[in-house]
């Protein structure tokens, strides 16, 4: 944790951005809608969707109320907002990386400094917590225990994102298996066996497909240390474990 400590925040210097935000506002939101990587948000908030849906059509079926709706809304919004917390945070712990990786980032490219990231990361976080509080106290849950996951995925002194085969399983709990489980529950109760098998066949997905994000950071990975399963098999075995889920 010293050594990441040290890497992250001690080697800014030449870089422009500071932890004051004294950019202009507009500017700033533009910095931070980008480390959020929209994107990237488009799948958990239609995961979250989905599960809803197929929740208003499990037997017996459930009409669509407003309150229903709404609920469902709030969890679509709680989904894309805790995906966004998660790459910020993200970005912060991957700096050593990203500057090998992807120097264009807002934080490798000095435009936004580590600390102001990891502040917006928090209140992120908060804010997802926050939406899914209305939602109910399963689907809180379930969105605090993603957040946890996600945090100890990336954040030092846990940092599994650095233990091969254990990073792929817990990036696939939250966005897989948990993330269907959070829709059902906009709708009814998690407590029955079909929300979790739907779940379970996401999250198999994903054991396999977190890894494709990996083949194009294997340099900067090597370099911080970060023995995804490319670095550590090669990039051929690496897509042939990876391939059958």
């Amino acid at each position: 944790p010293r050594t990441w400590m040290a890497r992250t925040w001690g080697s800014v210097e030449g870089l422009t951005a500071t932890d004051d935000g004294s950019a202009p506002l507009t500017k700033r939101v533009r910095l931070y809608w980008e480390l959020a990587r929209p994107f990237t948000l488009v799948a958990p908030a239609l995961g979250m969707f989905t599960g809803s849906v197929i929740a208003l059509g499990a037997s017996p079926a459930i009409p669509l109320s407003p309150w229903i709706a709404a609920k469902i809304a709030l969890g679509t919004l709680m989904a894309a907002v805790l995906n966004a917390a998660s790459n910020t945070l993200n970005q912060v712990t991957d700096l050593e990386a990203d500057r090998i990786n992807k120097p264009g980032r807002p934080l490798p490219s000095g435009r936004v400094g580590p600390g102001e990231a990891l502040r917006l990361s928090g209140w992120l976080y908060l804010a997802a917590f926050l939406i899914a509080t209305p939602v109910g106290p399963q689907c809180t849950l379930l969105a605090g225990t993603a957040a946890l996951l996600t945090v100890l995925y990336s954040a030092p002194p846990f940092r599994l994102k650095a233990v091969p085969y254990l990073a792929n399983l817990v990036i696939a709990i939250p966005r897989g298996v948990l993330l269907k489980v959070a829709g059902w529950t906009c709708v009814r109760d998690f407590g029955r066996m079909e929300p979790w098998y739907i779940g379970a066949i996401f999250g198999l997905f994903l054991l396999g497909a977190t890894t494709t994000k990996d083949f194009a950071d294997i340099r900067g990975d090597r370099a911080a240390g970060f023995r995804t399963l490319p670095v550590v098999l090669g990039t051929r075995r690496a897509a042939w474990l990876t391939a059958p889920f």
